[in-house]
């Protein structure tokens, strides 16, 4: 094996379990701890219904109801992770979210997302399931 393909798939890697990690602890556990552990101000975030900074994370978790986050792929490359996820709880009914996340030194710094709602496959032109 080349040692630089090694060397360049460590960090994507070690992102990666961040980020699931991260997510996890935050969202799934609600730990609003996890914001210090694995996030890093100033967070740049490019959602549209979501300003910058940690604020509004602290604010919105707690009072999620029937959250769940059901990751189903994830991708990496360098500083970035993508995540393809399943959740419940975020809007009326289930939505797929594609997440892009921007990592430096080991932390969350800047964020996008895709959201759409789940169709289920029999409805879809293809009949191929969204996630």
């Amino acid at each position: 094996m080349n040692p630089d393909t090694v060397t360049e798939t460590e960090p994507a890697e070690r992102n990666t379990e961040i980020v699931l990690t991260a997510m996890r602890e935050l969202f799934i556990e609600k730990d609003l701890t996890a914001l210090d552990r694995y996030w890093a101000e100033p967070y740049v975030q490019h959602s549209p219904q979501m300003p910058d900074g940690l604020d509004t994370l602290r604010a919105v978790v707690p009072g999620l109801e029937g959250f769940s986050w059901e990751p189903q792929r994830t991708a990496a490359q360098g500083d970035l992770v993508f995540t393809h996820s399943l959740v419940h709880g975020w809007g009326p009914g289930p939505v797929v979210i594609v997440d892009i996340f921007r990592l430096e030194d080991g932390r969350i710094v800047e964020h996008w997302d895709v959201v759409q709602e789940l169709t289920l496959p029999e409805s879809t032109a293809g009949k191929n399931p969204m996630v």
